[in-house]
């Protein structure tokens, strides 16, 4: 098998329908592929919809919600490709995004993880897409939209590196979960997803994993998708999203930076992700 495609599902039929026949209308051509979709106890009928519509896929369901990390890993130890590819379920990949990017992965050995350019819905390019690991300060800067008022300074625009042209492939610290392909045997090298993060911050802990066993993330825009971010999530404002996507920069400081900064910056990053986190729900609640 040589590309393993992993969609994780939740009550998304119709963008999950699309991203799936995206796919097998891609030119893959003389590449062996399977997709596994995860369910993620949608509960609403649609993964039995999805099964009927796309009978040579591979379906997983669970019982329960167990979130993006556990869902992708699922799916990984069922794979059996020699590539695998995380891939969200509210994307469009375009006619030759997957047969090139296996392609360039296949020829740069040193690669770990490969992104490709992402586009949203307003045709911008989704700037997450290639960026920087999240320090204290890339991430005041960019809290401060200092990378909006400064693109091109390399202080001010290291959390998403803006000062990069998104056109043009280089190496980067991370790539989006929603577009990932790498090599099965990085991954033999570097473990599974962390499923101590339910969703959002997993694939920067995974990248960081990666280049710490030296080798390369990789931007690779020659190729791109649309995502229609946020469409794919259980809920712009169940409070479970928000608590994640707080929580999970807690627990990429604990695990990676704790050594790396003194005891003050510990404190500040630990209890203002925390009253960040407590005013996102407040503002949630307002709401109706």
């Amino acid at each position: 098998m040589d590309l393993s495609i992993i969609i994780v599902h939740y009550k998304t039929l119709e963008l999950t329908s699309d991203c799936i026949d995206s796919v097998l209308k891609s030119n893959l051509k003389n590449i062996e592929t399977e997709i596994i979709c995860i369910d993620n106890a949608s509960n609403d009928g649609s993964i039995e919809k999805i099964k009927e519509a796309f009978p040579q896929i591979t379906v997983i369901e669970n019982t329960d919600n167990l979130g993006f990390s556990k869902a992708n890993n699922q799916g990984i130890k069922a794979s059996s490709g020699q590539y695998v590819l995380l891939l969200n379920s509210d994307t469009i990949v375009e006619f030759n995004t997957l047969k090139q990017s296996l392609a360039f992965i296949k020829d740069h050995k040193h690669i770990g993880a490969l992104g490709c350019k992402v586009v949203l819905k307003d045709g911008k390019l989704d700037p997450a897409c290639k960026r920087s690991f999240p320090t204290p300060m890339n991430g005041i800067y960019h809290r401060l939209h200092l990378d909006d008022a400064f693109p091109d300074s390399h202080r001010f625009g290291a959390y998403n590196l803006t000062y990069v042209d998104e056109n043009k492939t280089c190496s980067v610290d991370c790539v989006m979960g929603a577009f990932m392909l790498l090599p099965r045997r990085v991954i033999d090298v570097v473990g599974l997803l962390d499923e101590d993060f339910f969703m959002y911050g997993e694939d920067i802990d995974w990248c960081y994993r990666i280049k710490e066993a030296d080798y390369q993330i990789m931007y690779y825009p020659e190729v791109r998708i649309f995502h229609h971010k946020k469409a794919s999530g259980i809920g712009k404002r169940n409070p479970k999203v928000i608590e994640a996507f707080y929580d999970s920069m807690g627990i990429f400081y604990e695990k990676h930076y704790q050594n790396k900064y003194n005891g003050l910056t510990k404190w500040l990053v630990i209890n203002g992700t925390a009253l960040l986190k407590q005013l996102a729900l407040f503002k949630n609640n307002l709401k109706r």
